[in-house]
């Protein structure tokens, strides 16, 4: 409707979906998804990866959003969850009057491609006793790698996975990525099998928090894009391996650099998120920050300042999955006051609240 709100989704990979968004249905707004550059139909036989900048593909949501507002005159809010929710706040400050709020999702500002805030984070959340649960799993699953890896080729050979860096380096990565999935997707510390778990319920857990379809060559290639921002631009987390030394060869750290195109040279450019984070701090008003309080990503939040009319909202014992109806009730309420008075718009409050929401879920970032 032309007397509607318009919603913008600006995704951070491709249209994983064409329903409405939670925005769109509190609105009852318009809504339009934006697929980010070079990912799916986006993406074109052969990526010229110099292309591929936080401000081209800003300038790409631009112009879509600048053709649509000749005909949809009324509020525009851009919105994004995660990789999405970044490409929400670099598009605003890239053009910062294209909309007139904007709502991140669980969108992580990393200021290295291996911020070290990501290690401080994990080794703080939640109690003392999930932490010691979550290392010493990890230790059993690298103790124990002998008797899983035949489950582990067993269940990749029936899915046609590959890996190029072989699966016995994937197999270790994924041990090491999985506090960090544990927490992202909210994990149940009573479900950590202990050391007396046989090695098929070792396996079943392991899958079910951290599946190593991360680094599974399809997984990557398909990715490559978002590892490329990553490495270059956007930054990333990296494994801290000092816990498990003994159980690997490395001598460092190990970053992301394995997932970059053949043959391409990069280096990490820290001042394009340090000019966007002063430009949050000092002019993006109407920005409301969505974030779950255990969600690893939320180790690099945005931290907005009194100089703006920005929010933050963290949601208690959240992850990954946060979404405004995953608040409990009061904090909903005040997110929907902040938007009703930003918009001029009264929000029809939704039934029910503080469940897992369905929708992308299972987004990489």
């Amino acid at each position: 409707g032309y007397d509607k709100p318009t919603v913008a989704i600006l995704e951070g990979y491709s249209i994983y979906t064409e329903k409405p968004c939670e925005l769109s249905r509190l609105l009852k707004a318009n809504q339009i998804i934006i697929e980010h550059r070079f990912f799916a139909k986006s993406r074109p036989d052969s990526i010229p990866w110099s292309f591929l900048t936080t401000k081209q593909a800003a300038a790409d949501q631009h112009k879509i959003i600048q053709a649509l507002k000749k005909f949809y005159r009324e509020k525009w809010i851009s919105t994004g969850i995660s990789k999405g929710g970044q490409a929400t706040i670099y598009h605003r400050f890239y053009y910062p009057k294209d909309v007139d709020v904007s709502i991140p999702y669980v969108a992580p500002l990393n200021f290295s491609d291996e911020d070290e805030r990501v290690y401080t984070f994990l080794k703080n959340v939640g109690t003392e006793e999930c932490r010691k649960k979550i290392y010493d799993f990890q230790v059993s699953l690298f103790e124990n790698k002998d008797k899983l890896m035949p489950l582990v080729e067993e269940y990749a050979s029936k899915r046609n996975f590959s890996f190029s860096m072989g699966i016995d380096r994937a197999f270790d990565l994924s041990v090491l990525e999985y506090s960090f999935a544990f927490w992202q997707w909210c994990g149940s510390c009573e479900n950590i099998p202990g050391k007396d778990a046989s090695v098929e319920e070792m396996f079943n857990h392991y899958l079910s928090v951290n599946p190593i379809t991360f680094f599974e060559d399809k997984d990557v290639e398909y990715n490559r894009p978002f590892f490329y921002q990553a490495m270059t631009e956007i930054g990333m987390y990296g494994y801290d391996i000092e816990p498990f030394k003994e159980y690997l060869k490395d001598t460092s750290n190990i970053k992301f650099e394995f997932t970059l195109p053949e043959g391409v040279q990069v280096s990490f450019d820290t001042s394009a998120m340090r000019k966007v984070d002063r430009w949050l701090k000092n002019e993006a008003d109407n920005m409301l920050y969505i974030y779950g309080q255990n969600d690893a990503w939320s180790a690099t939040a945005v931290e907005p300042s009194e100089n703006t009319n920005a929010v933050k909202m963290v949601n208690p014992g959240g992850c990954h999955g946060t979404r405004i109806k995953s608040f409990p009730t009061e904090m909903q309420d005040s997110i929907y006051h902040v938007l009703e008075n930003w918009l001029g718009i009264e929000i029809q409050r939704e039934i029910g609240g503080g469940g897992m929401p369905s929708d992308n879920l299972f987004e990489v970032l």
